[in-house]
């Protein structure tokens, strides 16, 4: 592994330990030529993921992009990265259980799911923009 500091090929790995439920690996790694200390992450690669959109177009999944989205509903709100993490891995084990493809609405219903068990702000945050709510009305709807 290429050292960020010196970008030495040498490193050796000082510590090792699983993460999310053991889908993760941590590794705490050295450069043997500066010293310098990282870590780097190793997850499960799951074969490609098609996403079938709502026009019918087929594009491949894209974890950071769905991260990122999700991230943005929790703006302000206090949160763990690591369990956004989670419930994303999470979901993406079932979604290949189903098959190489899904569609972009069973993402969403399923990432909302996910939500409301975590923050319902920010699963209200979330909704408003997957449904485009356009009235005080849609928001009082999703609550009761």
């Amino acid at each position: 592994m290429r050292c960020p500091k010196c970008k030495n090929m040498d490193s050796k790995v000082v510590d090792s330990r699983m993460i999310e439920d053991g889908s993760i690996i941590r590794r705490r790694r050295e450069c043997e030529r500066c010293w310098h200390r990282f870590s780097t992450f190793e997850r499960i690669w799951l074969t490609e993921l098609t996403v079938i959109k709502k026009d019918w177009t087929k594009e491949l999944y894209d974890r950071a992009k769905l991260r990122k989205s999700v991230l943005l509903a929790f703006a302000k709100r206090p949160y763990s990265p690591d369990a956004v993490d989670s419930l994303l891995t999470n979901l993406e084990i079932e979604w290949q259980a189903n098959g190489h493809e899904i569609t972009s609405k069973q993402i969403w219903d399923d990432i909302l799911e996910g939500l409301k068990k975590m923050d319902p702000v920010v699963y209200v945050r979330f909704a408003s923009v997957y449904k485009s709510f356009d009235s005080f009305e849609d928001f009082k709807h999703l609550i009761d």
